[in-house]
């Protein structure tokens, strides 16, 4: 009876529970009111339901189940290989790489030719983006265990991922920027656990959407990569960047504000700085805008364009017309006068460009009237006429 006990135990601490089942009962069989044997053949059945439990955990990739199911079990099959290395191999799906490593090399210690835990440490490599250092495990544990298709499989999608984001690697360098887009998607279908290579993917793929001028889906691939890494800076200042060239202000700041706080240099400082000073221009009147140029126009496009805007939308061509376009025409009318009174005068235009407000120094843009800077630019009074020729049309007479 004795012998069956201590037989049933080290099947038991070795996560046999179906041997040490059998033992159990055979001691139950000489002895039925043995109160250890009951008491061991419970554990030997609770380790065959955490293992039940375990497999349909894995199936449905609940990772952590798996991993709660075998801490339950290694209570009484302490010994038990294959539980920890299961267990490993799951905090590795989980992202918890340091404890998946820390069980693994327990195993190695013990057994170095342990091809399942060889698998486990390349697991582990593989998915901090340690490809080659992985590959090595990899190759490792299958010449312990040819036959093992987890490794194999692994080894296969740890070469590919390398080779096409290489591939990608090299095809931005070259400035094929449409090649480089079509291999970092490929290299995407890959692998979709590996998040740490997948997540510096979506922000190549980003970068190079925001060189082919796609910068929306740039932004949804910098999205995507945070969502996979929450610490990857280089993603949220591509994503600032994207958001900045499209104008997106608020959002820029946000992202920058999050880069200073995480590593609080002067290039991010400054890259804050900037953002914070373009959502605050953004929140005012565009003159730029108001008069059609861009914001390197130079002094003769600006007065072209006040020309060409001031003599649209002037009160007198639009007498005709009814209260409520008047009122509009009156006030781009004035708008455009405004903006011509900021970007015609280089001390304004210096304090405008650099975001700074006009009120200060005396500069109060309510004090303009912009009848007379039409005056002034067109010579003065009797200068030009507008008269109708036409219902709803003018021609302008210069004296």
């Amino acid at each position: 009876m004795k012998g069956h006990l201590r037989e049933g135990k080290c099947h038991l601490s070795l996560g046999n529970a179906m041997a040490a089942s059998r033992c159990f009962q055979r001691v139950l069989e000489l002895e039925p009111d043995s109160s250890q044997a009951q008491q061991e053949l419970k554990n030997a059945e609770s380790i065959l339901e955490y293992e039940r439990m375990a497999e349909i955990g894995f199936e449905k990739r609940d990772f952590r189940m798996v991993v709660f199911c075998m801490d339950r079990a290694l209570e009484a099959a302490a010994a038990c290989h294959r539980f920890k290395i299961l267990k490993a191999e799951c905090l590795a799906l989980l992202g918890r790489y340091p404890e998946a490593q820390s069980v693994a090399s327990d195993i190695l210690r013990m057994d170095p030719t342990n091809a399942d835990a060889l698998y486990v440490r390349g697991l582990c490599l593989y998915y901090e983006d340690c490809i080659d250092k992985a590959v090595q495990f990899f190759v490792q544990a299958l010449r312990m265990a040819p036959d093992h298709d987890k490794a194999r499989l692994a080894c296969r999608d740890a070469k590919a991922l390398k080779a096409k984001k290489e591939e990608g690697n090299k095809a931005f360098k070259e400035g094929n920027f449409e090649a480089a887009y079509e291999l970092y998607s490929e290299a995407l279908t890959i692998d979709p656990n590996n998040i740490k290579t997948n997540a510096k993917l979506f922000c190549n793929r980003a970068t190079v959407g925001s060189k082919l001028k796609k910068l929306e889906q740039a932004i949804e691939d910098c999205t995507k990569a945070i969502k996979l890494d929450e610490t990857y800076i280089k993603a949220y200042l591509r994503r600032a960047q994207c958001y900045m060239d499209t104008e997106q202000y608020e959002e820029a700041v946000r992202d920058y504000e999050k880069v200073y706080q995480t590593e609080k240099t002067k290039e991010h400082k400054h890259l804050l700085k900037h953002a914070q000073l373009e959502l605050k221009k953004s929140k005012r009147k565009d003159y730029y805008k108001v008069l059609g140029v861009n914001k390197n126009a130079t002094e003769e496009e600006i007065k072209k364009a006040y020309r060409k805007r001031a003599l649209l939308h002037h009160p007198d061509r639009h007498s005709g017309a009814t209260p409520e376009l008047q009122k509009e025409e009156e006030k781009k009318f004035k708008e455009v006068g405004e903006a011509f009174s900021v970007l015609s005068d280089p001390k304004k235009k210096s304090r405008y460009d650099s975001g700074q407000d006009l009120e200060e120094e005396g500069m109060n843009m309510g004090d303009f009237d912009a009848n007379n800077i039409f005056k002034a630019f067109f010579g003065g009074p009797g200068g030009f006429s507008f008269e109708a020729s036409g219902p709803g049309n003018f021609f302008f007479q210069f004296g």
